[in-house]
């Protein structure tokens, strides 16, 4: 089975897929990671050289191979991953279970602008304010998409090992 886990940037994703892995005895991908592996750059740097058109591409031949995979894994997306290429209709393939980690506007913010100078998406924002219009501005757009998940887990004010055991209760 392959446990897709979904949701914007901050929602902890690869922090909390890294915990589910381990508890579930499973693999653990992280599609970024997966991704800069085969290209032997940075999502930054692919960005830069090659566009988001040709990211998108990657990213959606990169889904494709992972979930021709036969072991168990969880996975953790990019936040923009199911937005594009009808990704969301192979995260929700047979032997997947998707899972989209929401989170409001304001605590997304309380996480990212402490290292928003690592994300290139965020960068050029100045106050927390400003954050957090862009992030209730993306979410509206992506809502549809995170929203075809199997399951929906609000994380506010849990802690990772909270969402790790509440993720385990839908699964089983």
């Amino acid at each position: 089975m392959i446990i897709t886990l979904l949701g914007y940037m901050g929602s902890g994703k690869s922090t909390i897929g890294v915990d589910l892995a381990t508890i579930l005895e499973y693999e653990f991908i992280d599609l970024d990671n997966f991704i800069e592996e085969k290209e032997n750059l940075s999502v930054k740097d692919i960005f830069k050289a090659k566009g988001e058109i040709y990211f998108r591409r990657l990213e959606n031949t990169c889904l494709k191979e992972i979930y021709t995979l036969q072991n168990n894994v969880v996975l953790s997306l990019g936040g923009g991953t199911p937005c594009f290429y009808g990704n969301m209709e192979l995260i929700n393939s047979e032997n997947s279970k998707s899972i989209y980690l929401k989170l409001l506007p304001k605590s997304l913010s309380d996480r990212l602008f402490k290292e928003k100078e690592n994300r290139p998406l965020i960068n050029h924002l100045k106050t927390e304010d400003d954050l957090i219009e862009f992030i209730a501005i993306h979410l509206f757009e992506r809502q549809s998409f995170y929203n075809q998940a199997s399951s929906i887990i609000s994380t506010d004010n849990l802690t990772i090992k909270e969402t790790v055991e509440k993720i385990v209760k839908v699964l089983y």
